[in-house]
C-alpha cells in the first residue's frame, strides 16, 4: 500500500457508517441495511454453488499445481441478483504432513496481499517455503484476486501505453508550474476513471470485505481464517467489525491504521513521513559499508551522492527513459524491504562509476508490465477515493504537504501526486467504518508490525490493538520491512504458527528482536521483491 489511513475513536465501537446500517444481531437493533441482506442472499448462493477447480488461465502464471476457479458477487450488494461480477481465486490443497507427521487439515486460509489493487493469487506458492511448510500441512492456501484487479472485473483509468510513460521528473519543492501541471493530470485522470468504468462507485472498502465473506462462503467454510496483510490488513479490520461471528483466527500483518478520520488522507501524510525516516535508514546502512560502495561516510554524504545522481538524470536520462521520477520510484522500494538494499546500493555506486547499466535495469519501466501497473493504480485510485472524503481544494494539499516536504522531502510529493486524483472524484464518497469489536464479540487475532515500518507506520498497529478487543500485538523490534509474516525472523513465525496451527497467543504484548540487516555486495542483482503500493 502506498497510502494508508485512520484515526483513533471510540475502542469497541460497533458505530458504521451513515451509508451501511449495522449488521443484523449487533447490539443497536437496527434492521439490516440492503447491503447487509445482500451479503447474506450472496452468500448463500455461493455456498451453495462452491467454487469449480481447474487449470488456472495463463495469463495467472501459475504452476499446474496450483487450481483456479471463480466465486460470482454482486457489483451492488444492495442488489444481489443484479449485475455478477466473477473474482479469480487460487488454491492448493493442504499436504496433511510436516516432518514427515501427519497433519489434521484446519480448513482454507485466505490471504490478501494489500494494494488496494494487489493480487493474492500467487499465494498458494508460499507452501514450497520451508516458513511455511508447517501451514500449508494444516491449511489449504488459498489466494484471490480482489474486484477490479487482473481478471476480476478489472479497472482501468487511462490507456496503459501512457502509464509509464518516462522520464519524468520528481522535484522534492515543486513550483507553481509543475503544481498545475500535475493538478491538470489528476483531473484527467479522475475523469478516465469515471468514464471508462460505469460501475466505479462499488470498487471500495466496504465491497471488498463484502467480498470476503461471499468468498468464505463459497469455499464451504462456516468461519473464516484470514491473513491480510498492508491494505489487505484494513479490509480485514472491516470485515471483522462486520462479520465478528463469522471469524476463525485473523492475522493482521502491518497494520493500516484504522481511524476513520485518517482515511485516507491523514494516513499518506503520516507515510511520508515514516518514509524519510525509514530513507534515512538506508542511507546509514549505505554509510556503514563505505568500503563496499564508496558513496559516502556518512548519511549526509550518502544523500549528496544520491541528489548528483539525481541531478545528472534530470539532465540526461539514463537509458533515455530513467529520470528523476523514475529513479525516485526504484529508491522507495528500499524503503519497504530491507533485501533492495545491497542491489540499489550498488546500481547508485556503479552509475557515479560511469556504468549507468545496472540503475537502467532496476529503475527503467518495463513495457510488458504496463498493462498490469496501470490496472493496480486504478484499483488503488478508485478504493481509497471511493471510501472516504478528500480534501477537494488543492490549496489545503498545497499546504499540508509543503509543509511537510521541508522535513520530509522524499516522498511527500511523489505520494500526493499518486493520490491527487481523489480531490477531483466525482463518484460518491463514504464513510469509512469505525473499526472495533466488543469484548467477546470477536475471537482472538493477531497483529504483526514492525517498528520502523515506514508504508504502514506502527502506531497504525497500535491503534488496531486498541480497537480490536482481545488482540494481541507482536512487534519486530529496529526493523522496518513492510510484512514480517513467514520472512526471516524466526521469533516472528513462531508466534504467527502457534497462533494458525493451535490458536495460541502470547499474554500480552510480545517483542521480537530484529532480523539480520542484509549484507553488503560490490554485485549487481536486479531481481527483487515486486513493489507494494
Amino acid at each position: 500500500m502506498r497510502a494508508a489511513a485512520a484515526r483513533y475513536g471510540t475502542a469497541g465501537s460497533l458505530v458504521l457508517t451513515a451509508l451501511v446500517a449495522a449488521p443484523a444481531g449487533s447490539a443497536s437493533g437496527a434492521p439490516p441495511s440492503p447491503e447487509t441482506h445482500g451479503t447474506a442472499v450472496a452468500a448463500q448462493h455461493a455456498e451453495a454453488a462452491g467454487i469449480h477447480w481447474g487449470a488456472c488461465a495463463k495469463a495467472e502464471g501459475l504452476p499446474p499445481s496450483i487450481r483456479c476457479g471463480t466465486v460470482s458477487v454482486p457489483l451492488d450488494y444492495a442488489h444481489p441478483r443484479g449485475k455478477q461480477i466473477k473474482l479469480t481465486v487460487s488454491r492448493t490443497r493442504s499436504t496433511k504432513k510436516a516432518g514427515g507427521k501427519a497433519v489434521a487439515r484446519q480448513g482454507s486460509l485466505v490471504f490478501n496481499p494489500g494494494g488496494p489493487g494487489a493480487s493474492g493469487t500467487y499465494f498458494p506458492l508460499v507452501g514450497a517455503l520451508p516458513e511455511w511448510k508447517r501451514i500449508a500441512a494444516a491449511y489449504d492456501l488459498v489466494g484471490y484476486a480482489p474486484r477490479g484487479v487482473g481478471r476480476s472485473a478489472p479497472l482501468s483509468c487511462q490507456d496503459p501505453k501512457g502509464y509509464l510513460k518516462a522520464p519524468t521528473q520528481a522535484p522534492v519543492h515543486p513550483d507553481d508550474a509543475y503544481k498545475q501541471k500535475r493538478i491538470a493530470r489528476a483531473k484527467a485522470y479522475a475523469r478516465g476513471c469515471a468514464s471508462r468504468n460505469p460501475g466505479l462507485r462499488h470498487y471500495s472498502t466496504l465491497n471488498n470485505a463484502r467480498d470476503l465473506d461471499v468468498v468464505r462462503a463459497a469455499l464451504g467454510e462456516k468461519k473464516l481464517t484470514f491473513l491480510g496483510a498492508s491494505y489487505g490488513t484494513y479490509f480485514g479490520a472491516v470485515y471483522a467489525t462486520l462479520f465478528p461471528s463469522h471469524v476463525r483466527r485473523m492475522v493482521f500483518d502491518s497494520a493500516v491504521n484504522p481511524d476513520p478520520a485518517q482515511i485516507w488522507y491523514g494516513n499518506n501524510l503520516e507515510q511520508s513521513f515514516a518514509f524519510e525516516r525509514r530513507w534515512a535508514d538506508f542511507r546509514a546502512w549505505v554509510a556503514k559499508h563505505d568500503k563496499t560502495y564508496h558513496l559516502g561516510k556518512t548519511p549526509e554524504q550518502v544523500l549528496r551522492s544520491y541528489d548528483k545522481v539525481s541531478a545528472e538524470l534530470a539532465r540526461k536520462p539514463a537509458g533515455g527513459s530513467v529520470g528523476p521520477g523514475q529513479l525516485q520510484s526504484a529508491y522507495l522500494q528500499a524503503g519497504y524491504y530491507d533485501d533492495y538494499w545491497p542491489m540499489r546500493a550498488a546500481a547508485l555506486s556503479a552509475y557515479l562509476k560511469g556504468n549507468p547499466k545496472p540503475l537502467i535495469e532496476q529503475a527503467a519501466p518495463e513495457p510488458r508490465g504496463a498493462a498490469e501497473a496501470e490496472n493496480s493504480n486504478a484499483v488503488y485510485t478508485a478504493v481509497e477515493c471511493n471510501d472516504a472524503a478528500w480534501p477537494t481544494d488543492f490549496a489545503t494539499w498545497d499546504r499540508d504537504n509543503t509543509r511537510l516536504a521541508r522535513v520530509a522531502p522524499f516522498e511527500t510529493w511523489d505520494n500526493a501526486w499518486m493520490n491527487l486524483p481523489c480531490a477531483y472524484w466525482s463518484a460518491p464518497r463514504q464513510h469509512p467504518v469505525d473499526v472495533g469489536t466488543p469484548e467477546g464479540a470477536l475471537p482472538p487475532t493477531l497483529i504483526l508490525a514492525a517498528e520502523r515500518d515506514a508504508a504502514t507506520p506502527y502506531a497504525g498497529a497500535q491503534e488496531l490493538n486498541r480497537r480490536l478487543a482481545g488482540s494481541v500485538l507482536v512487534t519486530e523490534r529496529e526493523a522496518g520491512t513492510h510484512g514480517i509474516g513467514g520472512g526471516p525472523n524466526r521469533c516472528v513465525n513462531e508466534h504467527l504458527d502457534a497462533y494458525l496451527l493451535e490458536g495460541r497467543l502470547p499474554a500480552r504484548r510480545a517483542a521480537c528482536a530484529p532480523r539480520a540487516e542484509p549484507r553488503p555486495t560490490s554485485g549487481v542483482r536486479t531481481a527483487g521483491l515486486p513493489r507494494e503500493r
